[in-house]
């Protein structure tokens, strides 16, 4: 008996070390796996690297995402792991609402909460799909028609956290970086999904810099969106009064400049960026 199970080990050595000398390393080969795997992991770490950077906002003002990434950012949002890094972002959101951060004054009405729309109430990620995820340079005027056809899905956990912070008496204010000729698409399109009751849809006006650049106007003056969307803020706070407790949005320039918010909520969004 020994000596068969010696006999065996050895075989199993031998056609071992014959399989290696053999092997063609440009196929993948079930005995040994590990170079293209190895391949494979190193190509899924710099994607994932590149996608954790676009999120700490080290990356930034890319038009397309790197064609060898297509196909990963693809399934990453697609994904359940997507969805769940959209649910713990909600969820700190919650916390912080439920911590005892707001102290609602009440009758004056003045507690605010800003929300971003795309990606953030609503989906188009449909619409990414049907262009390479990314991957090729946005279309701006095939964007707005997919837009006119209020098909954008909305991003359930964000409507619940919606209609619980509409609940609590804030005052909800959407800034977008949509154009203004969309605004009545915008609204049927956040109607149709289940948003119903904010205070106000501030969406902009864009023109041109003179470098073919699209820019947003607001008010007589021209900026980016970081800048358009911080005077935006700036209005609510010493023209209306408000006080802003909180902003949800998956692009940086929701955040940016000042006045902000006593906490802001990054929601993911590797696809494109905002600047």
């Amino acid at each position: 008996m020994g000596k068969n199970i010696g006999f065996l080990l050895a075989f199993t050595g031998l056609v071992l070390i014959s399989s290696a000398a053999g092997a063609d390393w440009t196929e993948w080969n079930i005995l040994w796996p590990w170079k293209d795997s190895l391949v494979g992991e190193g190509l899924k770490n710099y994607c994932e690297s590149w996608r954790i950077n676009v999120e700490l906002n080290n990356i930034k003002g890319f038009d397309v995402v790197p064609q060898e990434c297509v196909a990963f950012v693809g399934k990453y949002m697609t994904s359940s792991q997507y969805k769940a890094d959209i649910e713990r972002a909600i969820e700190e959101s919650v916390l912080y609402l439920n911590g005892g951060c707001c102290n609602l004054k009440g009758s004056d009405g003045k507690d605010a909460w800003i929300f971003d729309i795309d990606d953030t109430l609503v989906s188009i990620v449909p619409y990414y799909k049907k262009h390479h995820f990314g991957g090729e340079k946005l279309n701006m005027t095939s964007l707005e028609e997919w837009m006119k056809r209020n098909r954008a899905p909305a991003l359930g956990e964000t409507l619940r956290f919606f209609n619980e912070i509409r609940g609590r008496g804030f005052k909800i204010f959407l800034i977008s970086s949509r154009r203004e000729s969309l605004r009545s698409h915008t609204a049927d399109n956040l109607i149709k999904v289940g948003y119903h009751g904010w205070t106000k849809l501030i969406l902009s006006i864009w023109c041109e810099n003179g470098k073919g650049f699209m820019i947003r106007k607001r008010g007589d003056e021209s900026m980016e969106v970081g800048k358009y969307k911080a005077k935006a803020r700036k209005e609510l706070v010493e023209e209306g009064g408000y006080r802003i407790w909180g902003i949800v949005g998956d692009q940086w320039s929701s955040f940016e400049g000042t006045p902000s918010a006593k906490r802001t909520f990054k929601l993911p969004n590797p696809l494109y960026y905002v600047s």
